[in-house]
């Protein structure tokens, strides 16, 4: 588990904005870490579902899952 701290102010306008697209905080910003991954690493659209299908608690470390794909 990872813990980010947010001002008042940014945890407001992520509830907001999580509630107008009907997602929790965490799905939104679980969402948006990643689409700025695939936007960095220029993932193609098999490796972008793969990494959205990832899951490290099934026991498979992210290393060679990033290994499996190449990167």
């Amino acid at each position: 588990m990872i813990s980010v701290r947010f001002n008042t102010e940014e945890e407001k306008y992520l509830k907001e904005y999580a509630k107008l697209k009907g997602i929790s905080v965490s799905q939104l910003i679980k969402d948006s870490v990643f689409d700025k991954i695939e936007d960095e690493l220029g993932l193609t659209e098999e490796e972008e579902q793969a990494l959205a299908e990832y899951d490290e608690s099934k026991g498979r470390p992210l290393d060679e899952f990033w290994a499996e794909l190449g990167i």
